[in-house]
């Protein structure tokens, strides 16, 4: 009993200190006001649904780490990355779910920002929202999709996003294969790695490690807030006030928050995070029904699939798990490092069988891979042994092609790009079924934090 008394005052104590040297952060936080005049919202369900959206902004960056850390250039003033995050009613659970920048979206009517038009509801990419009509578009398109009544807006730019990871003492990443972009910089070699704040922002924002593209970058980045929930549930920041000042004045000096996100909500999460593991977490993103969807004025562009997407919205509004703990992917087929769907393919017929092209093009569409759809003929129409062509940078897609066309050859091009290339020959017979390992996809394409995390 003694031992109980004893305890129970110092985690009062503890929370009362916690509480001083938080209330002072509000001032802190750039406020912005999201929810202004909106009308017809959803219905609010359990739980708590939190927006945060990455910008580019890079106003506090050195010219020194835009150098080294490839920053340069002007900012796009709209959404790089955007993601519900719904925290259980009980506290018990966070589900994130990352909305692709290149989502086709139809905006409500409203106001742009920068020309003061009025405009109707019109088709946009759904980061584009950020840049007519800033906070309050992007929640009102968000919600619009949704139908997931949004309970606070949290904006994060580049510099925060440095200073949190430097704050913690970086964040361990682990990797199977060499990750480089040439257009960020990184440059991983297979294994832990630990990653300061410079070395994070250019592991989440890479998308030219593979084929995957955007999509590619979604995992990067859900794979790194999984282990940043590891980090900092296990390094005693929670449990410790005066390091949670820090991490929370790390976050909160350069992001824009509602002026509903205040201290005590703050403290709320940092309580329900200190009970938090990786298994606790669990990450997916929207599913995709057509992955080149072209919009007139638009270009290319995401459709989600209107079934599956209403499904994973639902489950958030109802405070229920994305997926159940330990599901495992179901069907035929070999299972592959990276999904069918995130690899580009262009067809060509070595042979002088008429047709050749159209049928292993078709066939491989009909497994899941994104091809031209448009067959060419080869510069050598002798080939016998059916090739992948691939630029060493994408060798996981190629191996995952390859596996779908038994006994091809693989044959590297550097300089070839992110479409892989298939020289259709001889031997030809059929396209193997393929589909992602778990790791990647999973049981509706939802992982928990411990299957992502470094073992």
């Amino acid at each position: 009993m003694r031992a109980t008394t004893t305890l129970s005052v110092v985690l009062l104590a503890a929370a009362g200190i916690g509480h001083s040297v938080v209330a002072g952060l509000d001032a802190e936080i750039t406020r912005v006001d999201p929810f202004k005049d909106m009308k017809n919202r959803p219905r609010a369900g359990h739980g708590m649904n939190v927006l945060l959206v990455g910008t580019d902004g890079r106003d506090d960056i050195t010219e020194a780490e835009r150098r080294r850390y490839r920053l340069g250039g002007a900012p796009c003033h709209c959404t790089d990355t955007i993601m519900i995050v719904h925290i259980s009613d009980d506290r018990e659970r966070a589900s994130v779910v990352s909305l692709p920048r290149d989502s086709y979206a139809e905006t409500p009517p409203h106001t742009d920002q920068v020309t003061g038009k009025e405009h109707s509801g019109h088709p946009i990419r759904i980061n584009s929202a950020y840049a007519e009509g800033g906070p309050q578009l992007t929640v009102r398109t968000v919600e619009n999709m949704t139908h997931v009544k949004i309970d606070h807006y949290l904006e994060v730019d580049f510099t925060s996003f440095m200073k949190t990871v430097d704050v913690l003492g970086g964040v361990k990443i682990c990797t199977a294969e060499p990750l480089k972009d040439a257009y960020t910089g990184l440059d991983l070699a297979p294994g832990a790695h630990t990653l300061k704040g410079g070395q994070a922002l250019q592991y989440v924002r890479s998308r030219h490690t593979d084929a995957s593209s955007d999509l590619g970058r979604m995992k990067h980045q859900q794979r790194f807030l999984a282990a940043l929930v590891d980090r900092a549930t296990s390094s005693g920041v929670l449990l410790n006030p005066l390091r949670f000042r820090d991490v929370t004045r790390a976050v909160l000096g350069s992001v824009r928050a509602d002026r509903g996100f205040g201290t005590d909500e703050l403290l709320d999460l940092g309580r329900a995070m200190r009970t938090f593991s990786p298994s606790s977490s669990e990450f997916t993103t929207v599913p995709i029904g057509r992955m080149n969807y072209v919009v007139k004025g638009l270009g290319s562009t995401l459709k989600w699939d209107p079934v599956k997407a209403q499904r994973l919205f639902r489950a958030l509004r109802e405070d229920e798990p994305l997926a159940t703990a330990g599901a495992r992917p179901r069907g035929d087929g070999t299972r592959v490092d990276v999904a069918p769907q995130q690899i580009h393919v262009q067809v060509e017929n070595g042979t002088r069988t008429a047709g050749l092209g159209k049928r292993v093009d078709a066939a491989l569409a009909a497994t899941g891979f994104r091809t031209t759809r448009q067959p060419v003929s080869a510069a050598d129409p002798s080939t016998r042994r059916t090739v992948v062509a691939y630029d060493p940078r994408w060798d996981r897609s190629a191996k995952s092609l390859a596996t779908a066309l038994p006994g091809s050859e693989l044959r590297a091009v550097k300089g070839l790009g992110s479409t892989l290339k298939v020289i259709a020959g001889t031997d030809f017979r059929k396209v193997r079924k393929v589909r992602a390992a778990q790791v990647e996809q999973g049981e509706s394409g939802v992982v928990r934090g411990d299957e992502v995390g470094c073992s």
